[in-house]
C-alpha cells in the first residue's frame, strides 16, 4: 500500500489556472451564501447559551485536529507524509457549507449549527492557518515516520501564507454577505435559499469536474484513499457526538456537534493546495489533493447517511 501511496504523491492533478480561478470563485460564492444567513444574534447565541457552543468549538477546532494528528501518526508506517498532511489540512478547515442542512435532516439543533457555522467561518480565518501550521509541523517532526528531510522542509507550513489566501476567499465574501444581510434584509430573505442551493450544486459540480478531469487516476488509486477518508470521517463524527454526551449535552445538541465536526470545508483545502503561494506546484502533494477531493464527496454521503439514521430516532429522551 505504501508504494501505491508514494505513486500518488508524485501525481499532479489536471487542474489549470482557469480551474484554480473557478475553484476560488466557487468557495468565495459559497462563503457569501453562508454569510447571508448570519446575523449578530447568531454570535450572541454563543454567549447566551455558551456550553453547547463551547463544546462544539472545542470539538471542531481542538479535538478534531488532535484526533487527526494521532490517527495520521498511528498510520505512519502505512501512509506517506503528504497523505497525513492532507488529513491534517482537512481537519483544520472550518465546517462545510452543508452542515446546517444536514443538522436539520438529522433533527439536530439547527440554531446551534448556525451559531457554530458563524464562529467557524470567522474564527477559521485565524484558527485554520494556526491549526494547520501547528499540527502539520508537529506531525512532520514526530509523526511522519517515512518522511525524508528534504520533503519535510519543503512541506513546512507558513501560517501567514495560508491566512492571506483564506482572507481573500473566505474573509472578504463573509464580510460582504453579512453587510448585505444587515442592509438589505428583505432582498436577502428572498434570495438566500436559492443562493444556498445553487452554491451546493456548484460545489458538487466542481468536485465532479476535478474527478472527471482525473478519472483514470481516481479509478486507479481511490481504493487506497477510500478507507483512509472513511475511517477519518467516521472517527470525527463519533468523537463529536460523544464529546457532546461527555459534557452532558442532550442528544439533539450532540448530533449537531458531530455533524459540525465531521463536515469539513474540503473545498477550502483544495483552494489552498492549488495556490502556488502556499504550496509550490513542484512539491509532490498529490496525496493531499486526493484526500481533500475525496473528502468533499464522502462527507456528503456520510452526512446524509447519518442524518437519515438519526432522523428515525425518537427524541423523547433528550438527556
Amino acid at each position: 500500500m505504501i508504494e501505491a501511496l508514494q505513486e500518488i504523491d508524485s501525481i499532479r492533478l489536471n487542474f489549470n489556472n482557469d480551474g484554480r480561478l473557478f475553484l476560488n470563485l466557487t468557495i468565495a460564492f459559497i462563503m457569501f451564501g453562508i454569510a447571508l444567513e448570519l446575523k449578530p444574534d447568531d454570535f450572541k447565541k454563543l454567549f447566551r447559551s455558551p456550553k453547547p457552543a463551547l463544546v462544539g468549538i472545542l470539538s471542531q477546532f481542538l479535538l478534531m485536529p488532535l484526533l487527526t494528528f494521532l490517527l495520521a501518526s498511528a498510520l505512519g508506517d502505512f501512509i506517506t507524509p503528504t497523505i497525513g498532511m492532507g488529513m491534517i489540512l482537512v481537519s483544520a478547515c472550518p465546517g462545510g457549507n452543508i452542515s446546517n442542512f444536514i443538522s436539520s435532516l438529522a433533527k439536530g439543533n439547527v440554531a446551534l449549527s448556525v451559531s457554530l457555522t458563524a464562529f467557524s467561518s470567522l474564527g477559521g480565518l485565524f484558527l485554520t492557518p494556526f491549526n494547520f501550521a501547528f499540527w502539520g509541523n508537529l506531525y512532520l517532526e514526530f509523526g511522519a515516520k517515512t518522511a525524508d528531510n528534504a520533503l519535510v522542509q519543503s512541506l513546512s507550513v507558513d501560517a501567514v501564507d495560508v491566512l492571506q489566501t483564506i482572507v481573500m476567499i473566505l474573509g472578504i465574501p463573509l464580510v460582504l454577505g453579512i453587510f448585505v444581510n444587515l442592509k438589505f434584509p428583505r432582498f436577502t430573505e428572498s434570495v438566500v435559499q436559492w443562493i444556498k442551493r445553487f452554491s451546493i450544486l456548484v460545489f458538487i459540480a466542481l468536485i465532479a469536474i476535478i474527478f472527471g478531469s482525473n478519472f483514470d487516476l481516481f479509478l486507479k488509486y481511490i481504493k487506497y484513499i477510500f478507507l483512509i477518508v472513511l475511517v477519518h470521517n467516521a472517527l470525527a463524527l463519533t468523537m463529536g457526538f460523544y464529546t457532546g454526551r461527555l459534557f452532558g449535552l442532550a442528544q439533539r445538541e450532540s448530533k449537531t456537534i458531530a455533524i459540525e465536526t465531521g463536515i469539513q470545508n474540503s473545498g477550502l483545502a483544495l483552494a489552498l493546495l492549488f495556490n502556488p503561494d502556499v504550496f509550490p506546484q513542484d512539491l509532490p502533494i498529490g496525496g493531499m489533493a486526493f484526500i481533500a477531493a475525496w473528502w468533499g464527496v464522502w462527507h456528503i454521503i456520510s452526512g446524509l447517511t447519518i442524518a437519515g439514521f438519526w432522523s428515525g430516532f425518537s427524541l423523547k429522551s433528550t438527556t
